[in-house]
């Protein structure tokens, strides 16, 4: 039985998860409660910000350009997949 999973284009929104190195403040998410920030430390005592929202690939290019701007590493970026 084939069934049909949501095709991902430059326009659809999807969750990602984006992880870099450095605390991000809590007010640096989307006001709108699209995405939100949660710390935390590694193993190594690093801390680690985790950026997880719904947003298109423009979207997810920009903020990506944010974090570089600022200078934090980035760890990954995974798209998350409804199952």
């Amino acid at each position: 039985m084939h069934t049909n999973k949501p095709k991902l284009d430059l326009t659809q929104p999807v969750d990602y998860q984006i992880k870099i190195l450095g605390a991000l403040p809590s007010f640096w998410a989307d006001g709108d409660g699209s995405s939100s920030i949660t710390v935390e430390e590694n193993a190594d005592g690093q801390v680690i910000s985790i950026i997880t929202g719904q947003m298109d690939q423009a979207a997810l290019i920009g903020l990506l350009r944010r974090i570089y701007s600022l200078g934090f590493p980035l760890i990954s970026v995974n798209c998350i997949q409804p199952e």
